[in-house]
């Protein structure tokens, strides 16, 4: 396989699917970048392994049981199968909606908007850097795989971004000018949220219709994974 692996790093050419449904997720989209599965000695009743082993006896990638390396590369003592695979580029769509993250820091809640976006049928991803390493493996598990099923990119700031894609831009902010429940997103349009700690900077409201989500003074802000939510939750209401 001429891999080395270890604990992942954000300088590998390859990175890791822990867990059943992760693992199957990327056999199913990107099976042409697995380079290999490792299973767990005791995961003989897991019926996803089961069928992540018959997929893999199919198509021929190599499958190894070792409880101590998969303890190694995961951290943990119950993740039963891994699958090691090639990174991969996958660009965004043109005349597609987009959403875009502004320097997302958190794995967690980079997984958790992949998975929600498509729970509302976008798929393409901008992220500016710089942000949190999409192939992460806690990325991809809280994603529940759903990386392996949409488009990405990273750019270097948004003009880079707006000299290849013409879409409508609308940024979430604190002080937007719209709220959230008054505007209509007209097609193809990019959703624009900030990352966690700071927010958009003003320079957005030059280029783009700047949208508030309204909530109590109890709190400064809402969480970056629960406002991407509730932003493409409302959208999707009003196309019904």
């Amino acid at each position: 396989m001429g891999i080395k692996l270890q604990t992942y790093q954000k300088k590998f050419e390859h990175s890791y699917s822990f867990g059943p449904f992760a693992t199957i997720e990327l056999m199913r989209y990107h099976p042409e970048n697995i380079k290999k599965v490792i299973i767990h000695t005791k995961s003989d009743k897991n019926a996803g392994v089961q069928k992540i082993k018959n997929f893999c006896e199919q198509i021929r990638i190599a499958i190894e049981t070792n409880d101590g390396l998969l303890k190694n590369l995961s951290g943990k003592d119950n993740v039963y199968v891994a699958g090691i695979f090639s990174k991969f580029p996958n660009p965004l769509s043109a005349k597609e909606n987009h959403l875009m993250l502004d320097h997302p820091s958190e794995t967690g809640n980079l997984g958790t908007i992949i998975r929600t976006m498509l729970g509302y049928n976008i798929h393409n991803l901008a992220i500016i850097r710089p942000g949190v390493d999409i192939f992460d493996p806690k990325v991809i598990r809280a994603s529940m795989g759903a990386l392996f099923k949409i488009q990405f990119e990273y750019f270097d700031s948004i003009e880079h971004y707006r000299e290849r894609f013409e879409n409508n831009l609308y940024s979430f902010m604190n002080d937007g000018s719209h709220t959230l429940q008054d505007i209509v997103f007209e097609k193809p349009y990019t959703l624009i949220f900030g990352g966690e700690s700071a927010g958009l900077p003003g320079s957005y409201k030059k280029i783009s219709k700047t949208i508030r989500i309204q909530q109590s003074s109890e709190i400064d802000s809402l969480n970056l994974a629960v406002a991407v939510g509730i932003g493409l939750y409302e959208n999707s209401i009003k196309k019904k």
